[in-house]
């Protein structure tokens, strides 16, 4: 299983991006999936989470400007993001959690500057 991430990039405060992320390979059942962030000198940390049923989860730091979607047809999560400070400069790793399996991207680097 392989988690391609993309859409990572520069952008100025205020300014958005749509990050996406596909899981590749054998997967028999997916849980759920979502993104987590590092700033430099951070931990990871979660950033936004949705079950298959349609229950996400959103970092106090993040709600009402980031949105998480899910395709599950395509294996594919989507994380837009809006309104982006200096704070949301990080790189964002893809996560999928399935029976008995925790996979991660390689992860897509976001830099908030002007």
């Amino acid at each position: 299983v392989q988690l391609v991430e993309s859409g990572g990039g520069l952008v100025e405060p205020g300014g958005s991006l749509r990050l996406s992320c596909t899981a590749t390979g054998s997967i028999d059942r997916i849980y759920s999936m979502g993104w987590y962030r590092q700033a430099p000198g951070k931990e990871r940390e979660m950033v936004a989470h949705m079950h298959y049923g349609g229950d996400s989860k959103y970092s106090d730091s993040v709600k009402g400007r980031f949105a998480i979607s899910i395709d599950g047809v395509k294996n594919m999560v989507h994380l837009q993001m809006n309104s982006l400070t200096l704070e949301d400069t990080a790189v964002y790793y893809c996560n999928v959690l399935a029976p008995g399996q925790i996979y991660w991207g390689q992860g897509t680097r976001v830099n908030v500057s002007s």
